[in-house]
């Protein structure tokens, strides 16, 4: 296992709690600890119709608002398209619901679709290669709250809240709620886990990168980005959509199509733009 690559998703892991790893394949995640009853966060309002400014950061609106209130579009730099729609739930859940938001988005990143689906079934079928038992590179590190046990590119690190497996090009990390599973040979990284009770997932598979996170607490907060550093022959490099709404609905959800592949700007204003219309 390479140093490079136990040392980056370790550090990754960590930065996910506050704030991010930086490179050309970044994946920011924030998190914000909520109660079940909402508590640390604004209570959700019950939406009728949108609130859809002319502007608003970088984003413009197109026309005006259409389906009686409900839908609004709006332009963002470089082209970008962000759809805010007003959805019931109509007796499905807010997965089944979400769910398609997202299959309308995926289309316009067949690649990515494609590049993770691919790398999860080689991932799943790699072997793991055994160093040799005896002679070669070996060390042992003992020290209060600390044990590190290493032979050529197998190791095994447990720190407070962090225990690292390494063997050959495959890494499992867990680092205090989170569990990441690497392999440098298939360039693959899989993270799951929580942070104040809010779950995070990411996938990332060679140019192709999928990051999911739900908030705690009965009201929905949700997010989803799948980014791919190949442009669609669209010019798509970056799909995803924040959701929010109250128990029972209805959800304010941002759809966003991007040809810059990082979250940047249109993001934040994707979120102030559904804050104003059902709160934090």
């Amino acid at each position: 296992m390479t140093a490079r690559l136990v040392l980056t998703a370790a550090v990754c892991a960590l930065a996910a709690l506050t704030a991010a790893c930086d490179g050309d394949r970044s994946v920011r995640i924030t998190s914000t600890s909520t109660s079940t009853d909402g508590e640390g966060k604004g209570v959700l309002k019950v939406v009728e119709t949108l609130q859809c400014p002319q502007t608003i950061g970088s984003l413009t609106r197109k026309g005006t608002a259409t389906d009686g209130g409900r839908t609004c579009t709006y332009t963002g730099p470089r082209g970008a398209e962000v759809i805010l729609s007003l959805v019931s739930l109509e007796g499905r859940t807010v997965p089944q619901t979400l769910r398609v938001f997202e299959d309308r988005l995926k289309v316009s990143l067949p690649q990515a679709v494609a590049g993770l689906g691919a790398g999860a079934s080689a991932s799943a079928t790699t072997e793991v290669r055994a160093s040799s038992s005896s002679g070669g590179d070996q060390a042992t590190v003992r020290a209060p709250g600390v044990a590190v046990d290493a032979q050529d590119d197998k190791a095994s690190v447990r720190l407070p809240g962090m225990h690292i497996e390494a063997d050959g090009d495959n890494a499992s990390v867990r680092i205090g709620g989170f569990h990441i599973d690497a392999n440098d040979s298939t360039g693959s990284v899989d993270i799951e886990g929580s942070a104040g009770g809010d779950d995070v997932s990411v996938q990332a598979r060679d140019n192709s990168t999928e990051v999911r996170a739900v908030a705690s607490g009965e009201a929905t907060r949700a997010s989803w980005i799948l980014t791919d550093n190949r442009p669609s022959p669209e010019g798509w490099r970056l799909v995803g959509y924040e959701a929010r709404g109250p128990v029972g609905g209805p959800l304010v959800v941002a759809t966003v199509r991007s040809r810059d592949g990082n979250r940047g700007r249109v993001f934040e204003d994707v979120k102030e733009l559904v804050t104003l219309n059902v709160g934090e």
